[in-house]
């Protein structure tokens, strides 16, 4: 069964097909994709596709990706969840997007928070960590708030519309996570 989270305003949720719209709103907006890693979907069906991936990769045990909606408005305005997750390892990496329009309100880090704790208390992960584009400076300091350290630099780790770019990598370790 998928675990279903809350906060004081946001409630994470398992996504469904009838979150395609959301899904899309989301993963076509170049705003939200420029650091993604990926090209922005251009169809319902590449939308589709997203839903798709995530439940699979949460069967298999290769992820968990909850969709993150306001408890005073219907629908998903973005996503959070853990990938490259390895139970044996103990440790997951943290990804999230949010539609441009819920941007620094907070939303981000109410989620992560709630994120985090649930892989150190239930999935019982020892680090978690999260791959950011270096111009990415949103991004980075959202980690850097909720404790996340600067590992290090990947060059030419992420391509993006045919552009080679350098990540920086951060984790967080399950003693060190701030209350």
């Amino acid at each position: 069964m998928f675990p279903g989270l809350e906060t004081a305003r946001l409630r994470l949720r398992e996504l469904t097909l009838q979150d395609t719209q959301g899904i899309f709103a989301c993963f076509a907006n170049p705003q939200v994709m420029r650091y993604y890693g990926q090209e922005a979907v251009t169809t319902l069906e590449e939308a589709e596709g997203f839903v798709d991936y995530f439940a699979a990769s949460y069967r298999e045990r290769k992820g968990i990706c909850w969709g993150i909606e306001r408890k005073d408005s219907p629908g998903i305005i973005g996503t959070i969840g853990f990938n490259a997750w390895s139970p044996k390892h103990k440790r997951a990496e943290l990804g999230y997007e949010l539609e441009p329009r819920h941007w620094r309100k907070g939303y981000a880090a109410e989620a992560a928070s709630r994120v985090l704790a649930y892989g150190f208390e239930v999935l019982d992960l020892n680090r978690i960590g999260a791959v950011v584009f270096t111009a990415n400076e949103a991004s980075a300091g959202l980690l850097a708030k909720l404790g996340f350290k600067q590992e290090g630099l990947l060059r030419g780790y992420m391509v993006q519309g045919g552009v080679a770019h350098d990540t920086n990598v951060y984790s967080i370790l399950k003693p060190s996570r701030k209350g």
